[in-house]
């Protein structure tokens, strides 16, 4: 039997215990789909990470308890987290080393070459920006959501998801979705959103994805690439700070650069171990 190093780390979280946690697994070698899902599954968090030389590249993939993803903001900072400490702890491995230049580390992905960068007390990712079309509001989506259809100041969609604007950020925060009603909407999932309420943040949202295995989602990296652009006319500035009103909360900085999107945020790593796998 044979063992490969995982981690559980708390992304966009300034402590443990709070943010959104993913599983980070480093695979030397290639492994196979169904194996992936399988490991997935098993760690039954929102998403798990897996980093696997390719081709001269480091592949990133994410995945839910259920699916394949396109992309996935807080893994990514969970894996370059861990790369982060493994580095300064001169325990990075050596097919990873090579990939690593002065914090900074390239993955390939389904969304294309992905740069993140480490910084002292936060980590930067360089994701494209998904724009949001308008559209009717899905049938079924208002009422599964539990809110007024007067309250619903905005719908659209992005390149994964359904965008809604709310009336205030008190509806964001006090939603109870029905997530069997919302399971059929033929997106990945769904933001909803409003102005903030608080001085550390400027927007305020929340995710679910019930379809995807994930009925609500603590802290949505990707879903902030369709914030930051939806978000940046009604402010006139490109830096914003965006807070996920789930039950464990964190803070997302956007900064939207032309058709690319700037998320900064903070990790904990709560579990270091290793995957024992046949």
């Amino acid at each position: 039997m044979s063992s490969t190093p995982l981690f559980i780390v708390d992304a966009f979280a300034s402590r443990p215990l709070t943010g959104n946690p993913a599983a980070v697994c480093l695979l030397a070698e290639t492994r196979d789909d169904a194996w992936l899902q399988q490991v997935a599954a098993e760690m039954n968090l929102s998403e798990t990470a897996f980093v696997s030389p390719d081709n001269g590249q480091l592949r990133l993939r994410w995945m839910t308890p259920k699916v394949e993803v396109d992309l996935c903001g807080h893994a990514t900072l969970a894996t370059a987290h861990v790369l982060k400490e493994l580095a300064q702890s001169n325990r990075l491995p050596e097919w990873i080393r090579p990939h690593w230049a002065s914090g900074v580390c390239q993955f390939a992905s389904r969304s294309g070459v992905l740069t993140v960068e480490c910084g002292l007390d936060r980590i930067t990712l360089d994701f494209p920006a998904t724009t949001v079309e308008p559209q009717e509001i899905p049938p079924g989506c208002v009422e599964a959501l539990g809110v007024d259809f007067e309250d619903v100041l905005f719908c659209g969609r992005s390149k994964f998801d359904f965008l809604l604007q709310v009336r205030s950020a008190a509806i964001v925060r006090k939603l109870t979705p029905d997530f069997a009603a919302l399971m059929p909407l033929p997106v990945r999932g769904l933001i909803v959103t409003a102005l903030g309420d608080s001085c550390d943040h400027d927007v305020i949202s929340r995710f679910f994805a019930p379809a995807a295995g994930v009925p609500e989602d603590p802290v949505t990296g990707s879903a902030h690439c369709a914030l930051a652009p939806f978000w940046v006319p009604h402010f006139g500035r490109s830096t914003l700070f965006g807070f996920q009103a789930s039950a464990r909360g964190g803070h997302v900085r956007m900064e939207l650069c032309g058709d690319r999107v700037r998320l900064s945020g903070q990790a904990q790593t709560v579990l270091r171990g290793e995957l024992c796998v046949l």
